[in-house]
């Protein structure tokens, strides 16, 4: 039986190529010009595709009628596709929801923790040699613990934020488009619009999807609402927050610090935030395991696998129009 051939833009996790590589074979895009990749595409019955890969109308428009059915996303998050056009084109879309949770709340923590007890500045000292011993004011940082957590966003990762966050006896506020009764019942969390909930928490952790709605949502105007002492996290999407209004921010002292996985310009990071002391940078690894990655990749596969059946696929974003 001849097997199915999918497009896979980058190489993945070892195990995790060598899961779709045992089904289909792989036509990797990393080998082939930008300007041949959508060529390339339409002769083949599969794609995955990550959050840096950009679909467009066009795109699909093109791809409409060719071999190409299904286009699963190495992601939860799937703004990087035009969907409309995809279902207009008869290409069903997928992504890769719950999987990754846990390793992105753990790494929004992580950022938390790092930012909060200052661990870049003080590994960077160390490994400089300019480590003199101990001494009372030294990289004086913010105690975690009784401290009130906000939420913006409430889905499957920052609901994980919230389970993580038992052991510190935080008080859980969030904000996010529908009431979560269930969430608040667990977690004693409370619903407030968001700028209360921006005036009111100490510590602030973001988990968006990108899109026109959530754009800006923290814009110079929110941000000026949060208290000096505040600490922001945002493992969702880096254009939820206008990026140059958080380096004044910071820059000005209205806002302790900011750990941030993710970019509203990535890869690119402007040399401003950069330069600011109290940031902590990482180049968005939130799914960044082995494990969820391996776990990413056995969505795809379902997904994939379920198209090339004549099935619909188990995460399907979308029901593609017959042509």
């Amino acid at each position: 039986m001849a097997r199915p051939r999918i497009f896979l833009s980058q190489p993945l996790e070892a195990q995790a190529q060598q899961l779709l590589a045992a089904w289909a074979d792989l036509v990797l895009g990393t080998e082939i010009a930008p300007a041949d990749r959508l060529s390339v595409l339409a002769a083949c019955d599969g794609a995955v595709t990550m959050v840096s890969d950009r679909l467009d109308a066009a795109a699909f428009e093109t791809l409409r009628a060719s071999r190409l059915k299904i286009v699963a996303n190495y992601a939860v998050g799937y703004d990087n596709l035009d969907l409309p056009a995809a279902t207009a084109a008869g290409i069903w879309l997928s992504n890769t929801p719950d999987v990754l949770s846990q390793a992105t709340a753990e790494m929004a923590w992580a950022l938390l923790l790092s930012l909060a007890r200052r661990v870049p500045e003080g590994d960077q000292l160390v490994r400089a040699g300019q480590w003199c011993g101990w001494s009372p004011d030294q990289l004086l940082g913010h105690t975690i613990s009784g401290k009130t957590l906000g939420l913006i966003g409430a889905g499957r990762i920052g609901q994980c934020m919230a389970a993580l966050s038992q052991g510190f006896g935080l008080n859980i506020l969030y904000f996010s488009r529908q009431l979560r009764p269930d969430f608040e019942a667990r977690y004693q969390a409370r619903w407030l619009p968001l700028d209360d909930l921006l005036r009111q928490c100490d510590l602030l952790s973001l988990h968006l999807p990108g899109g026109d709605e959530t754009h800006h949502l923290l814009n110079a105007e929110r941000l000026a609402l949060l208290q000096p002492h505040c600490l922001l996290v945002n493992t969702g999407r880096g254009t939820s927050i206008d990026e140059a209004a958080l380096v004044t921010a910071l820059q000005q002292g209205r806002l302790a610090g900011a750990a941030l996985d993710v970019y509203e310009f990535e890869p690119a990071v402007s040399a401003a935030l950069r330069a600011l002391p109290n940031v902590v940078l990482t180049p968005h690894l939130g799914s960044a395991t082995h494990e969820a990655r391996r776990a990413m990749a056995r969505c795809c596969l379902n997904n994939l696998q379920a198209v090339w059946q004549g099935l619909p696929p188990p995460q399907a974003l979308n029901q593609p129009l017959p042509l």
